[in-house]
């Protein structure tokens, strides 16, 4: 390891996993990194949930509050929640026994845009944190440190925390080093000053993350994979979505609102987003740029064809495939992706002075352009706002992206209100179903209601919406956003009870109000 451990007083920290988890105690508030299954230490959690099993077996329960960048992988949200080994987590998740312990009520969980994680650190909201683990690719001899393949919040964790544990990583590759970008300028009010970048590929901090060496307490080597979830192929409904947002930004050429450079690309995960992506490769576009939080195998495949010039974010998802053609090409893609705190990746100010094309997934939208991003039938979580509200409120578009049903139909992605908001309809400009597109700007609200039902509804609900709509219009309280109260979360109540939103069983009847 003393290739990748050049520092001599670091060298001689090394110890085993089990050894530094033994540094964290009952009631800890412990950092960790990780962004999107990326970059998150994958040693330390694993032991530290095995000595928590081992005092729960022995009567002794302990469990610790836990703050990531965003999802981890089942080496640390995994284990950790399935000993039941955290008493809070933010700020964002996805390990499905994590989200069940969530949704038990048997860990408190806080949601919150990304932007506003690393301020409300400083600002003392959290408490004070006691531990950061984080994985590093590698320690230079002065002891800086190089990052691994995120970055999230590990410039907060590394300042912030009382004590550092650091888990090295072979398995990252060596040529990370010099592909990041960490700015030390920022500040709270009334300190703050204009953050200097003015395009994508601007650099404007440093390669590498700094570090009190007294705060670090111990360095674990690792040899591990990050998380590689495999996309699937683009489906029929992903494909037409992408095909409707390709037609709008052509629509939006000619009308001289974007040029065909477009504007910096902003991406949420999944598989409609990489669907997006892989339409926007074959469609003659070059020289794009991207500002976003996390690197898919979508934009490699941008880079790698010449669509995209150049991508700024704060992590990567990729599968085992797309992890091994970034790998193979690494001195490629190091010139043409720069990684950042996602302090700067979702920072409010830069994404409005950049003007970014924000599109990101949605659970569920209602007939006035609310979106729901997070919710189950408004109580049970999913995974979390992410950085979506981040890009939604302050891009120059806000695109949300579903198909119109889910669960085989028996769930409408477009109803007469959300069950919860996450993104009102003061930040939602554009909702696109495999049904069609709705450009909702300059639109008043029943403008909007009628244009969301026309276009981007199932045929199997949009008789009921319509039905909806049209009594709310006669009936309600106020003409100005029509809604009747008693029924408005009917459709989800009727889920709740039947397992299916539709008053019938989908394609029993055809036509007509149901």
């Amino acid at each position: 390891m003393q290739d990748r451990i050049r520092n001599a007083d670091m060298f001689n920290r090394l110890m085993s996993a089990e050894q530094a988890a033994g540094l964290i105690k009952p009631g800890m508030t412990v950092a960790m990194s990780g962004f999107t299954g990326a970059g998150y230490p994958k040693a330390v959690p694993q032991a530290l949930a095995a000595r928590m099993e081992a005092a729960a077996s022995a009567g002794d329960p302990f469990r610790i509050k836990v703050l990531t960048g965003a999802s981890t992988a089942p080496e640390l949200d995994g284990a950790l929640a399935k000993v039941n080994g955290m008493e809070l987590r933010l700020p964002y998740q996805s390990d499905p026994a994590l989200r069940e312990r969530i949704n038990n009520g048997e860990i408190d969980y806080i949601d919150m845009h990304l932007s506003h994680v690393a301020q409300h650190t400083w600002s003392g909201f959290f408490g004070n944190i006691d531990v950061a683990v984080i994985e590093v690719a590698g320690v230079l001899e002065d002891g800086r440190l190089i990052p691994s393949s995120s970055v999230g919040n590990n410039k907060t964790w590394l300042e912030q925390a009382d004590k550092v544990i650091l888990e090295v990583n072979r398995f990252q590759p060596a040529g990370l080093e010099g592909m990041h970008d960490i700015y030390y300028g920022t500040a709270l009010p009334p300190d703050r000053k204009p953050i200097p970048l003015i395009r994508p590929d601007d650099r404007i901090g440093e390669p590498y993350l700094r570090v009190d060496p007294a705060k670090i307490v111990a360095v674990v080597a690792t040899d591990a994979p990050d998380r590689n979830s495999p996309f699937s192929a683009p489906d029929e409904a992903s494909q037409r979505i992408a095909g409707h947002l390709l037609d709008f930004f052509t629509n939006e050429i000619k009308q001289g609102r974007l040029t065909k450079k477009l504007l910096p690309l902003q991406s949420g995960v999944g598989n409609i987003a990489n669907a997006v992506l892989a339409a926007l490769s074959e469609s003659g576009y070059e020289d794009l740029t991207a500002y976003t939080e996390v690197i898919q195998d979508g934009m490699l495949e941008l880079i790698r064809k010449g669509v995209l010039k150049m991508a700024s974010a704060t992590s990567f998802s990729l599968s085992a495939a797309g992890m091994k053609e970034f790998n193979n090409n690494l001195d490629f893609y190091r010139t043409r992706i720069l990684l950042r705190p996602q302090e700067i990746s979702n920072h409010p100010e830069l994404i409005r002075r950049l003007g970014c094309i924000a599109m990101n997934g949605m659970i569920e939208a209602d007939i006035y352009g609310n979106v729901n991003s997070t919710h189950i039938a408004g109580s049970k979580v999913m995974n979390g706002i992410g950085g979506s509200g981040d890009f939604a409120r302050n891009g120059w578009l806000s695109i949300f992206m579903s198909p119109s049903t889910a669960k085989a139909g028996s769930i409408s992605g477009i109803v007469p209100m959300v069950s919860h908001v996450d993104h009102t309809e003061h930040d939602t400009m554009v909702i696109v179903t495999e049904q069609g597109l709705a450009d909702l700007r300059g639109l008043a609200p029943k403008q909007r209601a009628q244009l969301i039902i026309d276009r981007c509804t199932h045929p199997d609900y949009r008789p009921m919406l319509q039905d909806y709509f049209d009594r709310a219009k006669r009936e309600s309280y106020g003409k100005h956003t029509p809604h009747l109260l008693n029924e408005a979360l009917s459709w989800h109540q009727r889920f709740i009870e039947t397992g299916s939103m539709h008053h019938y069983p989908v394609g029993a009847l055809s036509g007509g109000t149901r």
